[in-house]
């Protein structure tokens, strides 16, 4: 197995912009990705000045680094908070850099393969049988994703239906569970993860909030009435193909899998392949980038199978929710201009008691509100976010 990607910029991976339900989830798998990692390392800067800038993001596009936060190397500014994976053979060169340079940094991680590797020793023992056994604190493949939701739908059938929407670029099935008691006229709500494929915390929390739904309607009057009045669709896996590529070849994997004849790099940032706002800022042309939008809009049979379902569905979908990584940041519209939604206050409100909620049981702060002036720039909330909230151009749907 060839160590793949490891000269690629590619943006954030780890932590969810969620609801804390999961604690800090350990991968439960006992793939080292052939040593790939060894030696390599995570580092932060935060740049305080305009040379400073200038000369990191120089400096990171000579070494090609894989940038986990911001998104995209041209969003780093004075006082942005920038994380970086560096191989091992560019470590010493970026360290040399910003030690000349008198750049303030912090090692976050100093081995990312023996990083991977405690975490895998520290896997538990599962049991894929009933419910009860599953274990929802560790990270789970695509195909015990898959045998979970199977099982749920057999299991479960007075609350879940299982069914696919079509399937991925290399043939795999892009299944749905549609949770909630049956019942005509019912409105609903979309919930999906893992659009990144490297964002393992998003198909955790699609499966641990399935797994709170079913085992809390009884005794939750709230729960009982979300699951009464409402549809919920969630796609635990929305980049399958990524997904499965990210744990059998490269751990920081973030695109689709698509092949473009024309160019040797695979992949499209399918939450870049909208058509709403298409390869505007924030998106490259360049299908070696990880934030690349792909040769034209809903080119990624992913993006184009959940686009028409929402369109066929726009007069019952309420709203869209999709989890990512990594911050503790509860985002709505818009991102691609300064301006307020026709329903702020709704919206705001919402947000100010879900924060409040996380806090009062976590004890972790999430920031809110409007992307564009939350994340400080634009572009960097995805089109995902753009394509839900376009209430007439494409799909219908409410600001959520």
């Amino acid at each position: 197995m060839k160590c793949l990607g490891k000269h690629r910029g590619r943006a954030a991976a780890f932590l969810p912009l969620c609801w804390l339900f999961l604690k800090i989830l350990q991968p439960g798998h006992s793939h080292l990705y052939n040593n790939c990692y060894a030696g390599d390392k995570v580092i932060r800067f935060i740049p305080k000045t305009e040379e400073e800038v200038y000369a990191l993001k120089k400096i990171s596009h000579q070494l090609k680094v894989d940038l986990w936060q911001p998104s995209s190397i041209s969003y780093v500014s004075e006082g942005t908070v920038t994380d970086v994976h560096i191989p091992q053979n560019g470590s010493r060169a970026l360290l040399a850099f910003l030690q000349e340079a008198n750049i303030q940094y912090k090692i976050l991680i100093e081995d990312l393969q023996k990083t991977l590797e405690k975490g895998s020793n520290l896997q538990t023992q599962r049991n894929r049988r009933s419910l009860s056994g599953y274990n929802y604190e560790v990270y789970h493949s695509l195909e015990e994703i898959q045998n979970w939701m199977h099982h749920l739908n057999k299991t479960h059938s007075d609350l879940i239906h299982m069914f696919s929407i079509g399937r991925s670029y290399e043939g795999r099935s892009l299944f749905i569970l549609k949770l909630g008691r049956r019942s005509r006229l019912k409105r609903a709500v979309w919930i999906d993860c893992g659009i990144h494929a490297r964002e393992w915390i998003g198909p955790a929390f699609c499966q641990w909030f399935v797994k709170e739904a079913l085992l809390t309607h009884k005794s939750d009057p709230a729960m009982r009435k979300m699951l009464n009045h409402l549809y919920f669709y969630i796609m635990p896996v929305f980049n399958v193909d990524g997904y499965h590529f990210s744990w059998t070849n490269d751990r920081f994997w973030r695109k689709t899998r698509s092949r473009n004849s024309r160019f040797r790099c695979r992949g499209v940032d399918a939450n870049r392949n909208w058509k709403v706002k298409w390869c505007d800022e924030g998106a490259s042309m360049h299908p070696c980038d990880d934030t690349y939008c792909g040769p034209f809009p809903e080119s990624e049979p992913e993006v184009k199978a959940v686009a028409n379902f929402l369109r066929k569905h726009r007069k019952h979908i309420r709203a869209y929710l999709s989890f990512h990584a990594y911050a503790q940041m509860l985002l709505y519209p818009y991102s691609y201009k300064y301006a307020t939604i026709p329903n702020f206050s709704c919206v705001e409100s919402a947000a100010y008691k879900a924060v409040n909620a996380l806090q009062s049981v976590y004890g972790v702060r999430y920031r809110y509100g409007p992307a564009s002036t939350t994340l400080l720039r634009i572009p960097l909330l995805e089109e995902s976010s753009l394509f839900a909230a376009c209430r007439k151009k494409q799909v219908g749907l409410p600001f959520l």
